[in-house]
C-alpha cells in the first residue's frame, strides 16, 4: 500500500521517526541504524511497509530495498510479526540474517530478543534461498559501518576497524555477522 515515503524529518527516537510527506506526519518504525541517519529539518526518503491489522496500522521504514524484502519475508514465518522482525534487522541486519540462513548458523540468532532456538530454526529452513548475502566494500558495508557508529564509535574508527577485520580476515567478506563480531572483538570496550 505505501511502499515509499519521502520528506522531512519531525522527529527522531531509537526506532522511530515522524516524516513530513507534504503536511502529514507518518509515524514510522526504523531500525536504530535508520534513525541514526535521520536529522531533524531534513529531507528522508524511506522504502516502507505498511502493516494492517484489526486494530491497528503500522508502518515500518528502511533505507534499502533489500532490508524491507527481508523484513517481509521474516514477517512471511510463522511465528515472526513485525516486532520480531524488526529485532533481526536491528540485531544483525538483512546481510547477517542472509549469512545466517545461508551458513546455517543458528548461534547468529541468539543475540536478537524474541527469537529462540526453534524460532531461529524455523526462520532458517523457511528463508533458505531466499535471502541473498551482498558483498562488503573494502572498508566494511555502509549499514554495518553505521551500526558500530550507532553503538558509540567514531566512524573513522568503526571503518578502519572493519577494513583491517577484512584485510586480516578476507573469509569475512560477505559475512556480515562474522565480520560485525571480529571488529567488536578488535574495538572491545573502547570508544
Amino acid at each position: 500500500m505505501i511502499a515509499h515515503l519521502e520528506g522531512t524529518v519531525l522527529h527522531v527516537a531509537p526506532t522511530s521517526i515522524v516524516l513530513s510527506v507534504q503536511g502529514v506526519g507518518f509515524a514510522v518504525t526504523v531500525t536504530p541504524a535508520a534513525s541514526a541517519k535521520a536529522r531533524i529539518g531534513a529531507k528522508l526518503a524511506l522504502h516502507t511497509k505498511l502493516i494492517v491489522r484489526e486494530d491497528d496500522l503500522s508502518l515500518f521504514g528502511f533505507d534499502a530495498e533489500t532490508d524491507r524484502e527481508a523484513f517481509e519475508l521474516l514477517t512471511s514465518v510463522s511465528g515472526v510479526g513485525p516486532k520480531s522482525a524488526m529485532a533481526v534487522l536491528s540485531t544483525i541486519g538483512s546481510d547477517g540474517l542472509a549469512a545466517a540462513v545461508d551458513s546455517g548458523d543458528e548461534k547468529a540468532f541468539k543475540p536478537v530478543p524474541g527469537i529462540g532456538p526453534k524460532l531461529a530454526k524455523l526462520i532458517m529452513l523457511q528463508l533458505s534461498g531466499k535471502l541473498i548475502t551482498s558483498k562488503t566494500t573494502a572498508g566494511g558495508s555502509p549499514d554495518m559501518v553505521e551500526a558500530l557508529v550507532g553503538l558509540g564509535w567514531q566512524e573513522a574508527k568503526a571503518q578502519q576497524t572493519l577494513q583491517k577485520v577484512l584485510e586480516d580476515q578476507p573469509e569475512l567478506d560477505g559475512d556480515s555477522s562474522g565480520l560485525l563480531r571480529a571488529a567488536l572483538r578488535i574495538l572491545g570496550g573502547t570508544k
